[in-house]
């Protein structure tokens, strides 16, 4: 067992993360899923070398992907989550009291067995609003039949079974399952990683197509190739900094800001700030 942990995301360029040993690694039907015990990180997960989540900042990201469109609409009830197996993330939407179901499609059940097995903080597994369905997100998308108010898309990076939720068939099948203010967010890579530009400037592409609201935010998160990491905002009209979404972020902060260890209602503005190189990738 080697002493570290290493992803190269450009050449011999990459991460190491010190390990002391070896928790779980399955190859699934769809890719391969490790959980690492760190040194400083707590447990880490990757599929297929590349990393998922650690222990102690996972919160980052799903907070910020999570938060940013929730807050978006007043009463959100119903929310699909594509992907998403660890389960943080539909841990932070049902945070909020108005949502009633939520709707998690992984296709990999093997992301999820690993993470009640070694990530059991992570997930709200025990809710009764979350209903877990291992299944094709892609195909899922396609008929959707009651639509949501909200659609996260939680994939991994643009390879393998993740390929297809950056391709603007599957964006505009997200477009046509939402209700008529539905707000979708998804993770969309890091803008320093070359390898990610042709992507990204795809998935913006098509946002800028289909919806009538379309916007990149960022968050920093230790452990993504270079630590900076881009999300998209897309909606049928609601601009995520409008006054009306800031209250709601205010009150938000009240009921359940104190369990919260990243997002604010002053992340909330400034997620959306980009800087220029960011801004001439898409």
């Amino acid at each position: 067992m080697p002493l570290s942990y290493n992803e190269y995301y450009n050449e011999r360029t990459g991460l190491t993360v010190g390990v002391d040993r070896l928790l779980f690694s399955e190859q699934s039907e769809f890719q391969q899923v490790e959980v690492y015990e760190t040194d400083t990180w707590g447990n880490l997960m990757t599929i297929d070398g590349m990393v998922m989540l650690s222990e102690k900042d996972e919160f980052v990201y799903h907070e910020m992907l999570s938060h940013v469109g929730m807050f978006a609409l007043p009463d959100p009830q119903k929310v699909l989550v594509i992907g998403g197996g660890d389960g943080g993330t539909a841990r932070e939407v049902l945070r909020h009291d108005s949502v009633r179901r939520v709707d998690m499609v992984e296709i990999d059940e093997t992301v999820v067995r690993a993470s009640k097995e070694f990530l059991p903080e992570v997930g709200d597994w025990k809710n009764p609003k979350l209903n877990v369905l291992f299944e094709d997100g892609i195909k899922f998308v396609q008929n959707i039949e009651e639509p949501y108010d909200v659609i996260i898309i939680d994939g991994s990076d643009p390879v393998g079974p993740a390929e297809g939720l950056f391709k603007k068939d599957f964006i505009q099948a997200c477009y046509d399952g939402l209700a008529e203010n539905g707000i979708l967010t998804a993770q969309t890579e890091s803008p320093w990683v070359q390898g990610y530009h042709s992507s990204m400037n795809r998935v913006f592409t098509a946002l800028d197509a289909i919806y009538e609201v379309s916007k990149m935010y960022l968050a920093f998160i230790p452990l993504y190739p270079a630590g900076m990491w881009s999300f998209a905002y897309a909606s049928k009209g609601i601009e995520p900094k409008d006054g009306e979404v800031i209250e709601r972020v205010k009150s938000g902060m009240n009921r359940f800001g104190s369990h919260l260890r990243y997002y604010n209602e002053e992340i909330h503005s400034g997620c959306f700030a980009l800087p220029n190189f960011v801004k001439d990738i898409i």
